[in-house]
């Protein structure tokens, strides 16, 4: 039996943990990637690049290699509903398509709910009857639960992407925030619709706030003020933090919203540097307000345009919960535990936000237009945390924090862990995605739930460049970044990740269990069609010789991975346009905000045959929108 130093500890060359919690053989040496093996099982062969050793081990950071059967979706939050004033818990379980009812006085598991697979469960609400709904997020649709039978009493089709959901007592109605923009109303008891409103897309959490609905946007942490008749009143964003002018910084990914106490919402989201950023090796760690280029803050919005944002010491905050006794407290996660942390047990941070003070600052802007600059200095007091990592938050009947974590799968109250049922679902690729680096900064920072934030970055002797989509299979799409610059994933695993972002250095096998879990992301789901028949003419427009549309987003990837030139002030790479019309603003710089601004100004002199008329142009940018 040869030994090998993997993970900074001695281990056993052909043994390697798998995904059902077993010990599986591995190879001694792993098989080079393209050569029809693989060192993971039965699994398909992985991406062209292992097998040497061209990165050193993980170092001090115990992390061992499992590569799951069925890649665990991306983290979201939001999974973990407290009910019956606080002795009971409902846990959502995307990994496994379940909910899982949690005696938190006995803390003991009383049922278990199974959906169908693929549901990929996600936030909980109760309704004025004790029925739990629970958001499916992959299945366009809405599960009630029954919490004292423990069983599944009816499925609701509601839209393409639900997301967010909260109940109204007064018309006993569940409102669903769903990301292709629009917000449906249900009745709580049989599940049928009775409105539908259209606002924009990436719709998150909404909050209802006296005659006011609050509907957050996931990548741009806009709040959207929606009035009793469903009108569309006014636009709100946190106030941008500034510590100093080598850190300017702009609100982005609006992970959580919640209802303040007293009124109005409170948000944990990022906050991103929009000053310029350095490619050298530890240029993504940033400066000031104590964290990299992607911090954590919480804001305090009304309904009016006043409020506040503090900044949190957290990497990939997913998460909240508030505890609104005499002194409202803001319980924040760190879903990214550091690379640096122990070794073989890390400590998942959990953070706790004074939000006593809930008034708006005495300046403001009651139309809805930016706040001021906030402070920006670093907020909260850590807490016990729990091994593993921390996916959700919850408040009990003693005011305590209730902490889900994934891995192992658990529920842990006053430091006290409850086991809850299901086989392992860990992966490796999905760990490294969501691991918090040295810089705190982690892969789904920039790239949340596998997808991107929509943020167009200032690099240093590059200019302005827009984070690229990862999802719908990036592998076959080489050379990456918009400049073609990063020929294979093991080198930009290895100039971003080890380098800029600071994170530990991978062997190859890493890399490629890291590269298959991303590229079984799938793409955005389109929501239905306002006119199918323009579509089918964009869909001529787009193939025919006159557009040549198709001559570069070939393929099932819509991107034949050239590098050109079209106009736009050098050669970039061709993007796969599968899900665009969820990724404004639109080009390598951002410049067009709309798909309709791509055919002009910014559209590029070379970037197929433009100007089409308007009418064409319209069915095309219809036919888009279903890619």
């Amino acid at each position: 039996m040869r030994i090998i130093d993997i993970c900074g500890v001695l281990l056993a060359a052909h043994v390697v943990g798998c995904a059902d919690g077993s010990i599986g053989d591995r190879p001694a040496t792993p098989e080079p990637f393209g050569s029809g093996g693989s060192s993971f099982g039965g699994d398909p062969p992985l991406p062209p690049g292992a097998g040497g050793s061209a990165f050193p081990g993980l170092g001090t950071y115990d992390l061992p290699l499992v590569v799951a059967t069925r890649p665990p979706p991306p983290l979201s939050g939001g999974t973990l509903l407290v009910f019956d004033k606080g002795h009971k818990a409902a846990v959502a379980d995307p990994d496994r398509d379940q909910v899982v009812i949690v005696d938190l006085d006995q803390l003991a598991v009383t049922s278990t709910i199974a959906l169908q697979k693929g549901d990929e469960p996600g936030r909980l609400v109760q309704d004025g009857a004790g029925s739990i709904h629970v958001v499916l997020r992959s299945a366009g649709a809405i599960a009630s639960i029954d919490p004292s039978a423990g069983a599944l009493a009816r499925r609701d089709a509601v839209c393409a992407s639900p997301r967010g959901i909260a109940y109204d007592g007064a018309s006993d109605s569940l409102l669903v925030a769903c990301a292709e923009g629009r917000l449906v109303t249900l009745s709580a008891k049989d599940g049928q619709p009775t409105r539908t409103v259209d606002l924009p897309r990436d719709l998150r959490d909404v909050v209802i706030d006296g005659d006011h609905l609050l509907i957050s946007r996931f990548r741009s942490a806009e709040l959207l003020v929606v009035d009793a008749s469903g009108a569309l009143v006014s636009t709100i964003r946190p106030p941008p933090l500034q510590s100093d002018p080598a850190a300017q910084l702009t609100p982005a990914v609006a992970w959580r919203m919640m209802a303040a106490p007293g009124g109005g919402a409170l948000m944990v989201h990022q906050q991103e540097v929009v000053s310029e950023v350095q490619i050298r090796p530890g240029g993504y760690a940033g400066t000031g307000c104590g964290g990299g280029i992607v911090q954590t803050a919480v804001s305090y919005l009304r309904s009016d345009g006043t409020g506040w944002t503090k900044t949190v010491a957290s990497a990939l905050a997913i998460d909240m919960a508030i505890s609104d006794g005499a002194a409202p407290v803001v319980y924040v996660p760190s879903a990214g535990t550091r690379a640096d942390a122990p070794v073989k047990s890390p400590i998942a941070q959990l953070i706790a936000v004074d939000v006593s003070v809930l008034a708006p600052p005495a300046t403001g802007s009651p139309e809805g237009g930016p706040l001021p600059p906030g402070v920006c200095v670093p907020e909260g007091t850590n807490m016990p945390g729990a091994p593993g990592q921390i996916v959700a938050l919850g408040v009990d009947a003693l005011g305590q924090p209730i902490l889900q974590t994934r891995e192992p799968f658990a529920l842990v109250v006053g430091g006290k862990s409850v086991a809850l049922p299901g086989e392992s679902r860990k992966d490796t690729g999905h760990d490294l995605f969501h691991l918090a680096t040295s810089a705190g900064i982690a892969c789904a920072s920039c790239h949340p739930e596998g997808h991107e934030d929509g943020h167009v970055w200032n690099f240093a002797g590059l200019g302005a460049r827009r984070t690229q989509s990862i999802a719908g299979g990036i592998l076959g799409t080489e050379p990456f970044h918009w400049n073609g610059d990063m020929t294979d994933f093991l080198t930009l695993a290895h100039h971003v990740f080890n380098e800029r972002m600071l994170g530990p250095s991978l062997q190859d096998d890493y890399v490629a269990a890291l590269a298959k879990w991303i590229d079984a992301i799938p793409p955005s789901k389109s929501g239905p069609l306002a006119n199918s028949v323009a579509a089918e003419r964009g869909r001529a427009v787009f193939n025919s010789a006159d557009a040549a549309c198709a001559t570069c987003h070939a393929g099932t990837k819509l991107t034949n991975n050239i590098t050109v030139d079209v106009g736009t002030g050098g050669a970039f790479q061709v993007p796969s346009l599968r899900g665009v019309a969820w990724r404004a603003p639109f080009m390598h710089d951002g410049c067009a905000k709309t798909l309709a601004d791509r055919f002009d100004a910014c559209g590029g002199s070379k970037h197929g045959h433009v100007p089409l008329d308007g009418t064409t142009r319209a069915d095309l940018i219809v036919y888009l929108e279903t890619l």
